[in-house]
C-alpha cells in the first residue's frame, strides 16, 4: 500500500463505514481493513491520516481507535508466529508518532497514547530507548499543550508499574526510567507550583496549569508504586510540602457550576488524597513526619466538601486515606477519643452513605452503571464503599464503641421510615446499608459474607426489617429499597440460616416481575447465588426437589425479563436461567420443548450483534446444560438439537462471528461425542474439510475447542477420514500444533485419538514422519510441557503397536536412538507427568516396555533396564515432580488482547469427562507385578538385587500381592 492520497480517501471512506449502525455497512468495512492491515505502511497510512487537519474529526478519532487497535493487535510478537509489522513500519511508527501525538486535539492524542503505551511495554527501553530523552526534551519548549501530551504519555506508559510483578527485569527498567525522568519530573513540578502564582489571576492559564500539575501527580504515584525511590526520598519534603499546598488550596476562578463532572481542582485534590495514601501504606516510616498534617487537611477536606456527584472521587480517596491511618497501630490514639469517633461517625460516615439524588437518577436512568458500582465492586469507587471501608476499618479496634454510635442511628432512622415511609424511605436505605457495613468482616465474591460482627443479630434483623420489604403485594413500590433487601440476604446468604435464604426463593421469584431493571437483576443474582451455594463436603445446598415446585414460575418469570426493554440481553437473568437449568437438571425437561425456541431465537438475535460477552457466554452455558440433561435420558434426541441449532451455527460460521466461534465448536464436539451411531453423520462430514484450513488455528481462541472437535470427528468416524482422504490434511494440523511451545499439548491430544482410532495399515505411511517431526521438535526447543506429553504419546503408541514396534520406531530413525530416549527422556523427566489418565497410560506404557520388549533384556538396551524399572517403581510411590527445565518458560497464558481476538472461553457444560482408555487395567502396579512374573526363571531375583533397596522393597511388595513368587 502505497502512501498516496487515493489510498487515504480509500481508507478513509471504510473508517467512515465502521461508524455505520448498519451491520451490513459496519461488517464489510470492517472485513475489509482487517484484510488489509498487514500490508506494508498499513499502520502509516493511519497516522498520516489522522494528521490531516482538513479531515473530518470524527474519521480522524475512528484512524486513530484503528491505529491503537492494530498495535495492540499486531506488535507484540507471539513466540510461534511471524513478525506481522515490517520492520520499516515499525522504525517509522517510533520515529513519527511522539510528535504527532504531541500536537493532534485531546481525543486522537488520548488514543495515540493508548499505542505508545502498548508500544512501550514491549520495545521499551531495549528496542526504543531515545524515547525517555525525546519525552524530557520538550519539557523545555514552555508550551503546555505539548507538555501535558508528554505527560500523558508517561502515564499511560508507566501506570503498568503499578499492577506489574515484581522481577528484576522490571526493576531494572523503573531504574533506568528514575535516573532519566525524576529529576526532571520534580523539576517541572516545583515550576510548574511556581507558575500557579505568577499567573494566579488568568484563569485560562490556571486551568492548563492545574491540568499538568494533576498529570504530574499521576505519574508520581506510578513511578513510587513498587519501592520508595531513592530520589523521591531525598526530596520528599519539596513534594510533600506541595502536595499538602495543593490539598488546601483554594482557587475560586476555577470553581464549576457543573454539579456532576468533577472540575481540574477536584481531580487534582483526588489524585493527592491516592498518592498520600500510597505513602501511608507503603512507606510509612517515611512518611510519619508528614502524617498529622495530611490527617487535619484530610479531616477538614471532608467535612467541608459538599454531597454534588462532582466530588465523589475526592471524597473516596480521602476515606480511604483515613482508612488506612486508621489502620495503622501506631496511629490508633488519632481515633480513640469517643467524640473523634462520634464526630467521624457523624459528620463522615452517615453524610457519606446517604442515597442522594444523583444515586437515584443512576438508579432509574443508567441501571447498568448503577448495578456494575453497587454489587460488581467496580474500579469507580463511591463515596459509600469507601465510608463502609472505614467502618470495617474503625470496627476492628473500636467495634463496640461504633456499635453503640450506629446502633442510635439505625434505630433513629428505622423509626423515620414507620412514621412517614413515602417521604423517609432514604432513611431505611441508610439503615440497611450501615447494618451491612458495620456487620461484614470477611467476604468473598463466591460465598458472600462469610463474617460477620457478634454485636449484630442478622437473622433477627432480616426478619423484623428485610422480610416485610420483600413480603408487600406491589413489586414496584419502593424499587431501591426492593433493590437492598434482595441485595441484603444475597450478601449475608453464608451467614443467615439457610431456611431464611432458601425460603426467600419465592420472594426473589416475585420480584423477577418488577420493572426496575436494578430490582429484576438483583432478583435474579440473588436466585443464582442462592441455587449456587454449597454445604459441607461441597454438596449443593439447593437441590432440584427442593425448588421443584417453583420451577414453572421461576422459569416462566426468567424468560419474561428477556423480552422486557432494556434487559434483552440481560447477563444476570441469563446466569440465573442457567443455574435454574443445572440444578433443576430432569426436572428442567417438561419446559424444554417451550424455552429451547426462545433460546435459539434469543441466539440468532444475539449473533447479529454480539455485544454482551457475559450474557452470550451463559446464552451458550444454557444450550450445552439443556444438550447434556436432555441426552443422558434420551441419547435419540441429539438429531433434535442438531435440527434446531445447526442453521444458527452454519450463519455464525459463514459469517465469520469471531466471538461466537469458539462456543460453536464446543457444542458440535458435545453433539458429536453425545452421538451412538458409528458413523458421523453427513451433516458434520461436510463440515469436515473447512475446518481443517490453516486460518482457523490463526486465531488462539479456535485452536482448543476446533482440536475437541476433530478429535471428536476422529473418535467417531476414523473410517470416513480415511475415505475422504484427509489423513494428511488432519496431520497437517497435528504438525502446526506440534511446532508450537504455546500449542504443542493439543497436537499430543489429537494425536492419541489418532492413534487410538485409526487401524494402523492407515497410519503406516505416516507414523515414522510424526516421530521424526517430534524429535526434531525436541532437540529444537525443549520444554517440560513437550517432554511430559512426549512420553504419554510414547506411551499410547506402546499400548496400542506394542513395546517393540516403539524401539523399532525409533531405532528405524537413527541406530540405537531408543538408549538416547531411555536416558535422555524417561528416566529424566518421567516424574514429571501429570494428570490422571496421563499417568495411568504412562504407567502401563513403560510397565510394557520393562515386559513386553525383548529388546530391553538384551544388549545394549539392557544397561537401561534396571534404572528403567527402578524409576517406574519412584513414579509409582513418590509424589510427581512439578519442577520445570531451567530454560523452560511457562506455557504462555492467553493473553485476550482486550476484547480484539475472541479469546477461548470454556464452557463448563459443555465439558466431557476424559474416558480411561485402559478400563481393563484397575491397578497399574498389579499389571506391573504381573508382567515381571512372566519373565524367565532367574531373571527377577538378578534385577531385584540391581535396583537401590527401598525400591526393591516396594517391587516385592506388588509381587506378593499379585501372587508373583521371586525365583
Amino acid at each position: 500500500m502505497e502512501l498516496t492520497d487515493d489510498n487515504l480517501l480509500t481508507l478513509s471512506e471504510y473508517l467512515r463505514h465502521t461508524l455505520s449502525p448498519d451491520v451490513a455497512v459496519r461488517r464489510p468495512a470492517e472485513k475489509f481493513l482487517e484484510s488489509v492491515e498487514l500490508n506494508q505502511n498499513y499502520p502509516l497510512l493511519l497516522l498520516h491520516l489522522v494528521d490531516k487537519p482538513d479531515v473530518d474529526i470524527t474519521i480522524r478519532i475512528a484512524g486513530a481507535i484503528a491505529f491503537k487497535n492494530y498495535v495492540k493487535r499486531n506488535w507484540k510478537v507471539e513466540e510461534d508466529s511471524v513478525d506481522k509489522i515490517h520492520s520499516q513500519d515499525r522504525d517509522a511508527i517510533k520515529r513519527l508518532i511522539i510528535n504527532l501525538m504531541l500536537h493532534s486535539p485531546d481525543a486522537i492524542q488520548k488514543q495515540l497514547s493508548d499505542a505508545v503505551s502498548v508500544i512501550g511495554k514491549h520495545d521499551f527501553p531495549d528496542k526504543w530507548p531515545e524515547l525517555i530523552d525525546q519525552m524530557v526534551g520538550f519539557f523545555n519548549t514552555g508550551d503546555f499543550h505539548v507538555i501535558n501530551g508528554v505527560l500523558h504519555t508517561a502515564h499511560s506508559l508507566f501506570k503498568r508499574y503499578r499492577y506489574e510483578f515484581k522481577s528484576q527485569v522490571l526493576w531494572t527498567e523503573i531504574k533506568y526510567v528514575l535516573d532519566k525522568f525524576a529529576k526532571p519530573l520534580t523539576d517541572l513540578f516545583l515550576a510548574t507550583m511556581n507558575l500557579t502564582q505568577v499567573h494566579a489571576n488568568n484563569v485560562e492559564a490556571l486551568k492548563v496549569i492545574y491540568s499538568s500539575l494533576t498529570i504530574l501527580c499521576k505519574v508520581f504515584y506510578s513511578l513510587n508504586f513498587q519501592d520508595l525511590p531513592e530520589f523521591f526520598e531525598d526530596n520528599m519534603a519539596s513534594w510533600m510540602t506541595n502536595f499538602h499546598t495543593l490539598l488546601t488550596v483554594n482557587v475560586p476562578s476555577l470553581r464549576t457550576g457543573d454539579d456532576e463532572e468533577a472540575g481540574v481542582i477536584e481531580q487534582l485534590k483526588s489524585q493527592v488524597c491516592d498518592n498520600v495514601c500510597l505513602y501511608a501504606q507503603k512507606y510509612d516510616e517515611e512518611f510519619q513526619p508528614y502524617m498529622d498534617q495530611f490527617v487535619k487537611a484530610i479531616w477538614n477536606l471532608l467535612t467541608s466538601t459538599g454531597q454534588q456527584p462532582k466530588y465523589d472521587a475526592l471524597v473516596s480517596n480521602a476515606l480511604t486515606f483515613l482508612a488506612t491511618v486508621a489502620d495503622r497501630s501506631q496511629y490508633k490514639h488519632i481515633f480513640e477519643d469517643p467524640t473523634t469517633l462520634s464526630s467521624i461517625c457523624e459528620n463522615v460516615i452517615i453524610p457519606n452513605m446517604e442515597f442522594r439524588e444523583s444515586d437515584n437518577e443512576l438508579f432509574e436512568d443508567n441501571p447498568e452503571e448503577y448495578i456494575r458500582r453497587d454489587i460488581e465492586g467496580s474500579d469507580v469507587d463511591t463515596r459509600r464503599r469507601a465510608a463502609c471501608d472505614l467502618v470495617k476499618v474503625l470496627s476492628k479496634s473500636f467495634e463496640a464503641k461504633i456499635m453503640e454510635i450506629f446502633g442510635a442511628y439505625i434505630q433513629a432512622m428505622l423509626q423515620n421510615y414507620v412514621a412517614k415511609p413515602a417521604e423517609n424511605w432514604r432513611s431505611k436505605d441508610a439503615a440497611i446499608y450501615l447494618v451491612t457495613s458495620s456487620a461484614s468482616k470477611g467476604q468473598t465474591q463466591k460465598h458472600g459474607v462469610t463474617q460477620s460482627s457478634d454485636l449484630v443479630p442478622l437473622p433477627q434483623f432480616a426478619a423484623g426489617h428485610i422480610e416485610p420489604e420483600l413480603a408487600k403485594p406491589d413489586v414496584n413500590e419502593f424499587p431501591v429499597l426492593k433493590a437492598d433487601a434482595i441485595k441484603f440476604i444475597m450478601i449475608f446468604r453464608s451467614i443467615l440460616p439457610r431456611e431464611q435464604v432458601v425460603g426467600s426463593l419465592p420472594q426473589m421469584i416475585r420480584h423477577l416481575a418488577a420493572t426496575s431493571p436494578v430490582v429484576h437483576s438483583y432478583a435474579a443474582c440473588a436466585i443464582e447465588k442462592i441455587l449456587a451455594l454449597k454445604g459441607p463436603n461441597n454438596v449443593a445446598l439447593v437441590k432440584g426437589t427442593d425448588i421443584a415446585p417453583l420451577a414453572a414460575d421461576l422459569l416462566k418469570c426468567l424468560f419474561a425479563v428477556l423480552d422486557s426493554p432494556g434487559s434483552e440481553e440481560n447477563e444476570y437473568i441469563m446466569k440465573a436461567i442457567m443455574r435454574s437449568f443445572a440444578t433443576l437438571q430432569d426436572a428442567v425437561v417438561p419446559f424444554l420443548a417451550d424455552l429451547l425456541p426462545k433460546l435459539t431465537q434469543k441466539l440468532e438475535i444475539v449473533a447479529r450483534n454480539p455485544s454482551r460477552p457475559n450474557f452470550n457466554h451463559y446464552l451458550f452455558e444454557t444450550l450445552s446444560i439443556s444438550i447434556k440433561i436432555v441426552c443422558k435420558s434420551n441419547p435419540k434426541a441429539v438429531a433434535s438439537f442438531e435440527q434446531a441449532l445447526f442453521p444458527t451455527f452454519q450463519g455464525i460460521l459463514q459469517q465469520d462471528i469471531q466471538e461466537f466461534i469458539p462456543y460453536v465448536f464446543q457444542i458440535l464436539a458435545l453433539l458429536l461425542e453425545l452421538q451412538t451411531a458409528n458413523d458421523v453423520p453427513e451433516s458434520y462430514m461436510a463440515l469436515f474439510p473447512c475446518l481443517l484450513a490453516p486460518v482457523l488455528f490463526e486465531r488462539q481462541g479456535n485452536i482448543h475447542p476446533l482440536n475437541r472437535l476433530l478429535q471428536a470427528f476422529v473418535s467417531h468416524g476414523a473410517h470416513q477420514i480415511i475415505a475422504q482422504e484427509k489423513i494428511n490434511a488432519l496431520l497437517g494440523v497435528f504438525q502446526k500444533l506440534i511446532a508450537s511451545r504455546t500449542n504443542d499439548h493439543e497436537g499430543f491430544l489429537l494425536m492419541q485419538a489418532i492413534i487410538e482410532r485409526f487401524p494402523p495399515n492407515a497410519l503406516e505411511p505416516y507414523i515414522k514422519q510424526v516421530f521424526i517431526l517430534l524429535f526434531q521438535r525436541l532437540s529444537s526447543s525443549k520444554t517440560t510441557k513437550f517432554v511430559k506429553g512426549l512420553i504419554v504419546f510414547f506411551s499410547y503408541y506402546v499400548v496400542r503397536y506394542g513395546a517393540s514396534n516403539l524401539v523399532t520406531m525409533i531405532d528405524s530413525i537413527q541406530p540405537q536412538m531408543f538408549g538416547m530416549v531411555v536416558d535422555r527422556v524417561l528416566l529424566t523427566d518421567l516424574q514429571k507427568v501429570s494428570g490422571e489418565i496421563e499417568r495411568k497410560v504412562t504407567a502401563v506404557g513403560v510397565s510394557n516396555i520393562l515386559i513386553d520388549c525383548p529388546a530391553m533384556l538384551q544388549s545394549p538396551y539392557n544397561a537401561f533396564y534396571p534404572r528403567l524399572l527402578a524409576a517406574l517403581v519412584e513414579f509409582f510411590e513418590l509424589p510427581h515432580d512439578e519442577t520445570q527445565l531451567p530454560e523452560d518458560q511457562q506455557v504462555l497464558e492467553i493473553d485476550d488482547n482486550s476484547g480484539y481476538q475472541a479469546a477461548y472461553s470454556q464452557l463448563i457444560f459443555a465439558r466431557n469427562p476424559k474416558v480411561d482408555p485402559l478400563p481393563t487395567v484397575t491397578d497399574v502396579r498389579f499389571h506391573l507385578a504381573q508382567g515381571l512374573g512372566r519373565m524367565e526363571p532367574g531373571q527377577l531375583p538378578g534385577l531385584l538385587g540391581q535396583i537401590p533397596e527401598p525400591n526393591a522393597n516396594h517391587l516385592r511388595s506388588y509381587l506378593q500381592t499379585a501372587g508373583v513368587a521371586v525365583q
